[in-house]
This record gives structure tokens, C-alpha cells and sequence, in this order.
């Protein structure tokens, strides 16, 4: 037998033994990044603690990964993803004006809407007014509006 179908029979028994379980999903993602985290702070520091902890988590992995009570673990995941949308939800806005170039998204301080404010010709300081709450912002401009020419 040669070593490709070797592998080949391994690739197969391993998809049947894993048929009906869990998998992998954004909570085992977070434990795995966090898992690694762990051994390269504890190459410095050399800590039986950490070392505890990186046990604990790769249980906890493997358990989630064969883990035939599918709906157990979607739930936990939901409840992962929530949390952690909650925690990245106030940095949202940094990340959309550093990747949006003809854009600006800001706050209302007043109804916590996001308001999406195409960029001003020049930079400065610009005054604008919410449409929903009808407050009127500030807001400080530091990147240039794009301005093509057509020919």
C-alpha cells in the first residue's frame, strides 16, 4: 500500500470517527488563540499556574471538539459571540474610519446612533447635526476627501 493511500485511509477513518460531533467554532478559535497565548507567556515567566490553566483549556477544547450534544455547544457559541460583540461593539467605529477612505462614522453622544458622514473637502473642524435626535456635534476632520478628475 503506498503512503498516499495510506494517508487517504487515515483522512477517511478520521472523518467517520468525527461524523455527529461538534467541531470546531469561534469560542474553540478564541480558547486555541488564547491556549497559545498562554505557552508563550509561561516560556517566560515558567509559572505551574499558567501551566494549570493551558491544561484546563485544552480539555475543555477537546471536549467541545467531540462533543456529540451539538445544541449544547451552539448555545454556549451563541452566548460567546454575544459577549464578545458587547466588548468590540464601542471599538466598531475606530475600525470602520481607519478602513472606510470616504467615510466617517461617529457617535451621537445623545441616541447612540451611528451616523455615517461622507468626508469634507478640508480638514478641520466641522459641525453637523444628528438626523434622528437633531443634536448638533463636532466633529474633528484629519484625512483628506479623495477628489478624482475625469477626463
Amino acid at each position: 500500500m503506498s503512503t498516499r493511500q495510506q494517508t487517504m485511509e487515515l483522512i477517511y477513518k478520521l472523518q467517520r470517527f468525527m461524523y455527529g460531533r461538534y467541531g470546531i467554532d469561534e469560542l474553540y478559535k478564541f480558547l486555541f488563540k488564547t491556549y497559545i497565548g498562554l505557552i508563550i507567556l509561561n516560556l517566560f515567566i515558567n509559572n505551574t499556574i499558567l501551566t494549570l490553566l493551558e491544561l484546563i483549556i485544552v480539555i475543555i477544547m477537546i471536549y467541545r471538539v467531540l462533543s456529540k450534544n451539538i445544541n449544547k455547544r451552539k448555545q454556549e457559541n451563541i452566548i460567546f459571540i454575544e459577549i464578545k460583540n458587547q466588548i468590540l461593539k464601542p471599538f466598531m467605529n475606530i475600525k470602520r474610519n481607519i478602513l472606510d477612505k470616504d467615510y466617517i462614522y461617529k457617535k451621537c453622544s445623545k441616541c447612540k446612533r451611528t451616523l455615517k458622514l461622507p468626508i469634507p473637502f478640508e480638514r478641520g473642524i466641522k459641525h453637523t447635526k444628528c438626523p434622528n435626535c437633531k443634536k448638533k456635534m463636532t466633529i474633528l476632520v484629519l484625512k483628506k476627501q479623495k477628489i478624482e478628475i475625469i477626463k
